[in-house]
């Protein structure tokens, strides 16, 4: 039960769901079809219309597909089961967040004098990015009980308490820098990285401070295209030089 996992159990949560309410809106799945038009009044300049995400199908279903294997295990313990179940929880809730108003313009010249709108997600790499913030700021928690039952709480007494909105994690990650084949960590050595990046990309950081080697590749690539009429593009194959570093 690492923070790494419950990154990925979040992750993999909201993609279900969203890949649902997406296919419902797309007509790929029989028993659904576009969200409902939102209870709120539009605006004097747009109307409710167009295909909307099925958000509240998409809840539902995905909720039934992460959660089900999670709960019939029995191979975790009770407090893996809490933690999977938790962050499940969370990758939903940050998808439900991110639903939004996306409006399409009609009017003489797209003067846009009306708007239609409907609710629709984001793209998952801004749900991913928004995990991955939560990812960094993960709580560790512990199964204790709390009043009647058992419940997720911060191990130690100084972190704030566990929210909704907090991806919580039981152990410590293990050292990701060398191999450990029991664990399926394959180490850093080899690895590419980028020597200017200061991300978790960059030579430093990637190569855990045992520094890195560069070598110089050649490459192959299309360079000074010309359109013809009509309607094709030629190219010749120019080749550079690169320089590429990797983790010793």
């Amino acid at each position: 039960g690492t923070r790494e996992s419950a990154f990925v159990y979040a992750l993999a949560a909201a993609a279900v769901t969203h890949s649902i309410a997406r296919a419902c809106t797309l007509g790929e799945l029989p028993h659904c079809s576009c969200g409902s038009i939102p209870a709120e009044v539009p605006g004097p300049d747009f109307r409710w219309g167009g295909c909307g995400d099925n958000l509240p199908y998409g809840l539902q279903l995905g909720a039934a597909f992460a959660d089900s294997p999670i709960k019939s295990s029995k191979l975790r313990t009770q407090a893996l089961k809490a933690m999977n179940l938790h962050n499940n929880a969370v990758g939903r809730q940050v998808l439900s967040d991110s639903l939004d108003t996306k409006c399409k313009c009609h009017g003489v010249s797209g003067s846009c004098s009306v708007k239609t709108c409907w609710k629709g997600l984001p793209n998952l790499d801004e749900i991913a990015s928004d995990l991955k913030s939560k990812y960094l700021a993960a709580i560790k928690v512990t199964h204790r009980l709390t009043g009647p039952r058992k419940q997720l709480v911060p191990k130690e007494v100084d972190d704030r308490p566990v929210t909704e909105m907090d991806l919580v994690y039981l152990s410590n990650s293990p050292d990701y820098c060398t191999p450990n084949l029991h664990l399926g960590s394959l180490g850093t050595q080899d690895r590419p990285c980028n020597k200017t990046s200061v991300g978790s990309d960059g030579c430093n950081l990637m190569c855990c401070d045992r520094g890195y080697n560069a070598y110089t590749e050649e490459v192959v690539e299309r360079c000074h295209c010309k359109y013809h009429w009509c309607c094709y593009v030629v190219c010749k194959k120019c080749r550079r030089k690169v320089e590429r570093y990797v983790c010793k």
